[in-house]
């Protein structure tokens, strides 16, 4: 399959390729540069958590394509070329990534993806000035394993170790709001039809959906923050860290 939490039928052996490929993009996303802390990843299962900060590529592993905006590209340019991207009338499945105007509760995700199968759910808290990370959670298939997925998130922070006074507060408020039911899902990387790729962009609330091509296997993803508006490129990491 084509990363942890795809359909069963695809090979195991391309879901560990696509999903280090897609850790390693997370780990070069500008909002996780300079938080200072070292990747963690934990595989259970079919469920894999994996959240990064600060940690070189790895140039071995490498990605035949991408979901998400490249750093310095204008977001009305991103969100366009999502459009041209579910053009086509095949029934493919295909791996798309779905960004979201605002973050949303892992609660509300079965009230967007309508039974699409949601292969990988990420977070992200956004505090202004302050570095916090990306939290990808590899999910089964169901809505119930999407609805949990914040408590997974929230266990990936918290296993993490901090070596300095402002990473231990960073992930001491990020475990914090995870646990509380933060509206902090910013993302979903799903695999559908073109078709029903179609109806999630028509969705209030999503902000753009990007679909790769039908042979697509394995992949990337940076995902479009929704504090993002001008540019996609690293935020700042000076001001204080709130205790909550």
């Amino acid at each position: 399959m084509s990363g942890a939490g795809a359909d069963d039928t695809e090979d195991s052996s391309g879901a560990s390729a696509s999903g280090v490929a897609r850790a390693l993009a997370l780990v070069r996303h500008p909002a996780v540069r300079n938080a200072g802390f070292a990747v963690a990843a934990v595989l259970v299962a079919v469920l894999i958590v994996v959240a990064g900060w600060a940690v070189p590529p790895n140039n071995g592993v490498i990605a035949t394509d991408r979901l998400g905006p490249e750093d310095g590209v204008a977001v009305t340019d991103y969100v366009a070329h999502a459009k041209t991207t579910l053009q086509g009338n095949d029934k493919d499945q295909r791996w798309a990534l779905v960004s979201f105007t605002a973050g949303i509760t892992a609660e509300q995700i079965p009230g967007f993806t309508s039974g699409v199968r949601v292969s990988e759910v990420v977070f992200h808290i956004y505090i202004p000035g302050v570095a916090t990370p990306i939290v990808t959670v590899d999910v089964p298939a169901g809505d119930a394993a999407a609805v949990d997925s914040e408590k997974a998130a929230a266990y990936q922070v918290d296993s993490l170790t901090a070596y300095d006074d402002r990473s231990s507060a960073v992930k001491k408020v990020v475990t914090s709001r995870l646990r509380a039911d933060c509206a902090c899902v910013v993302g979903l990387v799903v695999r559908t039809p073109l078709d029903q790729l179609r109806n999630l962009a028509a969705h209030s609330g999503v902000r753009a959906v990007e679909a790769l091509p039908a042979d697509a296997s394995t992949f990337a993803v940076a995902p479009l923050l929704p504090e993002q508006q001008d540019h996609v490129g690293p935020g700042t990491d000076g001001a204080p860290v709130p205790d909550n």
